[in-house]
């Protein structure tokens, strides 16, 4: 199961100062997030990808941003009835928006195909309906979405609820709680300085 939409979810962070950070705030850092996600496109198409054929421009960023909060958003409904990721509680697109979009970028790749080598296994591919990099690049973070809020790892899917933690993460074990180790220490040490000076 590819990660693509997951990354493109993690582009929302904390800023390590109480607020949140957009990894996709101007074009060079989306030029870098395209770049070093190429290999999940490609595993997603079933097929090379290559990022530096892709010229991002406002275009591409403003298309990746609207399929971000597309994600989030059904993330968000996702881990319900838990609380949605900080960073969404004031943004999120209604479910029929979400999906309409979701849907529209992974529109771009068209219809599946079987492909069966003579010396190997059968194997699904993405058929796109251009292979112009942009609808290939859009098409795929499309894809992964449906691909994993349809399949099993999305019943793994968790908020972390770390005071200015904004991230969504894969729940490894059922007791964990928070994304990392350093967001649950930090709760700890948030929750006893709150009892501590409580009164």
């Amino acid at each position: 199961m590819s990660m693509l939409a997951l990354d493109l979810a993690a582009t929302i962070r904390h800023d390590g100062h109480g607020g949140v950070a957009d990894g996709l705030a101007t074009l060079d850092e989306t030029r870098e997030w395209v770049q070093a996600k190429g290999p999940l496109v490609a595993e997603v198409l079933g097929r090379p990808f290559d990022p530096a054929m892709l010229p991002v421009d406002d275009d591409v960023r403003e298309h990746l941003v609207g399929v971000r909060r597309a994600v989030r958003s059904l993330f968000a409904r996702a881990v319900s009835p838990a609380p949605p990721s900080k960073a969404d509680a004031d943004n999120l697109l209604e479910p029929a928006e979400a999906l309409r979009l979701l849907n529209e970028a992974a529109d771009e790749l068209g219809t599946t195909h079987l492909e069966w080598p003579a010396e190997g296994e059968p194997a699904m591919r993405w058929s796109g309906r251009s292979s112009e990099p942009r609808a290939l690049l859009l098409g795929a973070v499309g894809r992964s979405g449906i691909d994993f809020l349809a399949g099993p790892e999305r019943l793994r899917l968790r908020a972390c609820p770390a005071a200015r933690c904004v991230k969504y993460f894969l729940q490894d074990d059922p007791r964990q709680t928070w994304c990392s180790p350093s967001c649950g220490n930090r709760e700890r040490v948030n929750r006893h300085y709150q009892r501590k000076h409580a009164g």
